[in-house]
């Protein structure tokens, strides 16, 4: 499996890599779910039925604006 290293600005303005193994590359949708998961895992497993389906990114956007992480980039290793 594929190792991939995604850099976001976390909820203290730092830059951060992280290393997911995935098959194929990481959307930021995929890795904005990647990042709840590992950082915030009660948050993760919370429903987005108001996002979910309505706007595209749900978990990109509820990642920002709830916890102030941005997601910079996905690179292979």
């Amino acid at each position: 499996m594929q190792k991939w290293k995604v850099t976001f600005v976390d909820d203290h303005g730092e830059t951060v890599d992280e290393v997911f193994e995935c098959e194929d590359c990481p959307n930021n949708e995929q890795a904005a779910k990647l990042i709840k998961a590992r950082l915030l895992p009660v948050a993760a497993e919370l429903d987005l039925n108001d996002l979910e389906g309505r706007t595209t990114d749900a978990s990109v956007k509820e990642l920002k604006s709830q916890n102030a992480i941005q997601i910079l980039g996905i690179t292979p290793i």
